[in-house]
């Protein structure tokens, strides 16, 4: 038996980790960091530590709002492809920087990627 993506990047205090390193580099990434200016960012990596860990096939203890909810206002403010894109990129850099595999990061973008259109509102 194979042990899901969440297992294999080392579990909870990974993506504890990985949460806390990639929201430092989303809010110093002048293209994307304004659509945090409101945000209470404790409450949000919560949000998304929850949220990866369940797409990353972890216990599933996520309670927010889906996607296309949770990003609408965004979506209003401009959110488009190239923030999407960005996004994806701070997160292959934060699990760089951890000493995740390629073929991992590879498989963590996948999974970001079926997020998109949800993301953007399409």
């Amino acid at each position: 038996m194979t042990d899901s993506l969440y297992e294999q990047l080392g579990g909870e205090a990974a993506v504890e980790a990985a949460v806390d390193i990639f929201y430092r580099h989303v809010l110093a990434d002048s293209r994307i960091n304004r659509f945090f200016n409101d945000v209470d960012m404790e409450k949000q990596a919560t949000k998304l530590k929850a949220f990866l860990t369940m797409a990353f096939g972890g216990p599933n203890n996520y309670t927010g709002a889906d996607m296309r909810v949770a990003h609408a206002r965004f979506v209003k403010m401009g959110l488009d492809d190239s923030h999407f894109d960005a996004v994806v990129g701070n997160l292959a850099k934060t699990l760089t920087e951890l000493g995740v595999t390629q073929e991992l990061i590879t498989q963590v973008a996948a999974v970001a990627e079926t997020t998109r259109n949800d993301v953007l509102g399409r």
